[in-house]
């Protein structure tokens, strides 16, 4: 998938595909059901699927100029979410900077001067809720409307349901907090991955005979906390079963978010290595334990109660 990073660096040969725009946050089945609907038009038509997001996401910026509240964390890093649209057969990922220059443009300016003249856009495909430009002025209609004239039409998809709900970045990110892995598998339609390089760590746990791949994870906010039934992979590793910590090490004077993961039966050497990790289930909240010894009979009961759900 080709990443074009601003729209300063669109050239003549980007002009012609079938376009999405959104942040696509974690990539939900909501998501996955436009990008369906964007892969059947951009073969109908013979150009590429492209999706366009934002860097920083709107609301990120209107807080940070104190327009708008602290938004919640991101389910996805930018990383993390180049690698998801890639796997779901995207061509393009254009990322638009969101500064106060794009904040002020209006919503034919931005159907004109980006989508028609900097995109060449043959087909939209929006949500039903879809709204874009200065104060989110825009929407679905102004786009049927320009349509016609400007040599583009739009795929309107309704809003993608489980138990009766419209799937949504804000329900997965709800599942997760309240560490229920089941539901947002559910709404994801595979368990919810966080990605990292290897670091080296205080090697703690391995004198505690559960040695961790140590990753750090670029986040001020984690979605969840706690100790995990997991599955890695990379680093030569597939869906290999495993336990993992997730949080800042409070009992540790630690402030930033980590991700420690022991691969069960394993011994090799995944310093360095971008591992995947995948959360199947929670085991337990990050609680104070006060003696070594009862931190290794803890984390052996977590072990073997994660062997057991991932067997």
């Amino acid at each position: 998938m080709e990443l074009v990073r601003g729209l300063h660096n669109l050239r003549p040969r980007h002009r012609g595909c079938v376009i999405t725009i959104g942040n696509y946050d974690g990539l939900h089945l909501g998501h996955q059901a436009m990008l369906r609907q964007l892969r059947l038009r951009a073969d109908e038509f013979g150009v590429p699927a492209c999706v366009m997001s934002f860097e920083p996401s709107p609301r990120e910026f209107l807080a940070s100029i104190g327009l708008a509240p602290t938004p919640p964390g991101r389910l996805s890093r930018f990383r993390e979410k180049f690698q998801n649209l890639a796997d779901y057969d995207v061509d393009r990922f254009v990322c638009a900077r969101f500064d106060a220059h794009m904040q002020a443009v209006t919503a034919e300016s931005f159907v004109q001067d980006i989508l028609v003249t900097g995109l060449g856009a043959r087909w939209l495909v929006v949500g039903n809720d879809f709204r874009f430009a200065h104060r989110r002025m825009g929407r679905t209609a102004l786009l049927k409307s320009m349509g016609p004239k400007c040599g583009f039409g739009v795929d309107e998809v309704a809003p993608f349901l489980v138990d009766g709900l419209r799937v949504s970045s804000s329900l997965v990110r709800d599942a997760l907090v309240k560490n229920d892995m089941r539901r947002a598998t559910q709404l994801l339609g595979r368990p919810y991955r966080m990605s990292g390089k290897v670091i080296a760590g205080e090697r703690f746990g391995r004198t505690l005979g559960f040695p961790t791949a140590n990753l750090r994870l670029h986040r001020r906010v984690i979605p969840t906390m706690g100790i995990f039934a997991v599955r890695v992979s990379g680093g030569g590793l597939r869906n290999a079963p495993g336990m993992a910590y997730l949080g800042t090490r409070p009992v540790m004077n630690g402030t930033v978010p980590l991700l420690e993961a022991h691969v069960f039966d394993y011994s090799g050497d995944l310093y360095g290595k971008n591992l995947h990790v995948d959360f199947v289930a929670h085991l337990r909240d990050d609680r104070g334990i006060k003696t070594v010894d009862a931190m290794v009979v803890q984390m052996k009961q977590d072990a073997s109660e994660a062997r057991a759900i991932l067997t």
